[in-house]
């Protein structure tokens, strides 16, 4: 654990690639948008980082640019208008993964094998209930609901990536939101074909399971290996978006207001609690360190930023004050409030 006068662990910011802006971009242009002037007046009151060299951005930058999408544009169904004129191109090596693959679950599976790929904050499944299938495509950001813009364009997206991976076979049988219902649905009715269900546990795509089984007409097993092969590669390379640091960013989304035991936690990454385990093991850690880390590290934050030591064992994950205070004495071998005395001293010099 860090100690008192040491760095406090902070988790390596998750990444996407930077397609997906692209699109978005062009996406803003074919609607008559400068996308460069939206973007600077998102971030009018924020320094810009310098460019990645390797291309890839910051998974966090995301919501503000959302959040103020349509307040820019004077647009309530920007996300809509922006997924309708999108080209449903291949994204990265992942797309050519979908296309390449035997049939259309082989396809779905090849993305959420590397979604982490396109973006650190994806935590899509495929979840099969009978006669019905599910994408999940839920995308997550610290301190941010489901943005409704980003997932509604998202949506859109998806559609029609996976109407072009079908050769327009694929149809919706329903589309989940997280977010709020609009006052107005005339548009997701018109672009989505179905009237969406809102406030849901997740946003996802539904559809009928038969579509699974169709074989793909650009079935290419050879390139399948080759391309696996590499997208492999290139997620080995990603050190943000491995499964430990996925963990402590979702950790840090659900302490205090969500169950953060293995297997809820094994379920919102998409695996078995068993898996989730052996990856944690294999990287040496488990599931209480790594919560630990997270807790401490927000209860240094908060009690830094002159919260009650109550709020600050709430935002921890704890629902009574004496199991705080011994993990507490644990981590820094004195008490909340005298590590907060010690924290004043250190700023007043």
């Amino acid at each position: 654990m860090p100690s008192i006068h040491g760095e406090f662990w902070q988790a390596a910011p998750l990444t996407h690639s930077a397609t997906l802006r692209r699109l978005l971009y062009e996406a803003l242009t074919e609607l008559g948008r400068d996308p460069t002037e939206i973007y600077r007046s998102t971030n009018q009151h924020r320094r810009l980082p310098a460019p990645p060299i390797d291309g890839r951005l910051s998974h966090d930058e995301a919501p503000l640019f959302w959040s103020a999408m349509d307040g820019l544009t004077g647009d309530p169904d920007i996300g809509l208008h922006l997924g309708e004129v999108m080209k449903p191109r291949l994204l990265d090596v992942v797309g050519y993964l979908m296309l390449a693959s035997r049939d259309f679950e082989e396809a779905l599976r090849s993305f959420l094998r590397f979604q982490h790929i396109l973006a650190g904050g994806f935590n899509a499944q495929l979840q099969v209930d009978g006669e019905q299938a599910r994408l999940i495509i839920d995308l997550n950001y610290q301190g941010f609901a489901s943005l409704r813009q980003q997932m509604e364009c998202l949506a859109m997206l998806f559609l029609k990536l996976l109407r072009f991976i079908s050769d327009d076979e694929f149809h919706l049988a329903a589309v989940q939101f997280r977010h709020p219902r609009p006052r107005r649905l005339g548009e997701h009715r018109r672009l989505l074909g179905v009237l969406p269900a809102f406030a849901c546990a997740h946003d996802a795509l539904l559809f009928p399971a038969t579509l699974l089984k169709r074989p793909s007409r650009t079935a290419n097993p050879t390139l399948h290996r080759l391309l696996w092969q590499h997208a492999e590669e290139q997620l080995a390379e990603l050190v943000e978006n491995e499964l430990l640091n996925r963990l402590r960013y979702l950790l840090g989304l659900r302490l205090g207001q969500a169950d953060c035991s293995l297997q809820a936690c094994a379920d919102e990454l998409g695996l078995s609690a068993g898996a989730l385990q052996r990856g944690l093991t294999a990287q040496g850690s488990n599931l209480r360190q790594v919560r630990e880390v997270v807790q401490q590290a927000r209860a240094h934050e908060l009690l830094q930023g002159g919260q009650s030591i109550r709020d600050v064992a709430r935002a921890c994950g704890f629902a009574e004050l004496s199991p705080f205070y011994r993990a507490f004495r644990r981590w820094y071998g004195i008490t909340p409030e005298a590590y907060r005395a010690r924290l004043l001293k250190t700023e007043d010099g």
